[in-house]
């Protein structure tokens, strides 16, 4: 699944930031699995914002709604410390991995109205 490197922290950068731009006004899905709790979906086709990643606070976002009234509040999705992040802008899916494990996976779909 990777486009951009997994250690490469100036790639993320740039990886999330086209990845917003070219997803814009798509839905996502945020599914987060983790050892401990189980697999979960976090949000399921919500109205996509942007995804960034922070070097400073060394976190990976993904924010979602915020952009109609019928979504009004933006939900933001918070990986901290990341020590992989592989994105493939061709299969419309990124995925995070935390330090412990923990792995977030975005996928992107065609918006469904709303």
């Amino acid at each position: 699944m990777a486009d951009t490197s997994t250690t490469d922290h100036q790639g993320w950068v740039e990886g999330l930031d086209r990845l917003t731009k070219d997803r814009e006004g798509q839905d996502v899905t945020i599914e987060v699995l983790d050892r401990s709790f189980g697999d979960q979906r976090e949000v399921e086709r919500l109205p996509f914002a942007y995804t960034s990643y922070d070097p400073k606070d060394d976190v990976v976002i993904v924010a979602v709604g915020g952009s109609s009234s019928s979504h009004p509040v933006v939900l933001r999705h918070l990986v901290p410390h990341p020590s992989e992040v592989d994105i493939d802008p061709a299969a419309g899916a990124f995925r995070v991995v935390e330090q412990d494990g923990t792995t977030t996976i975005v996928s992107f779909f065609p918006r469904s109205g709303g």
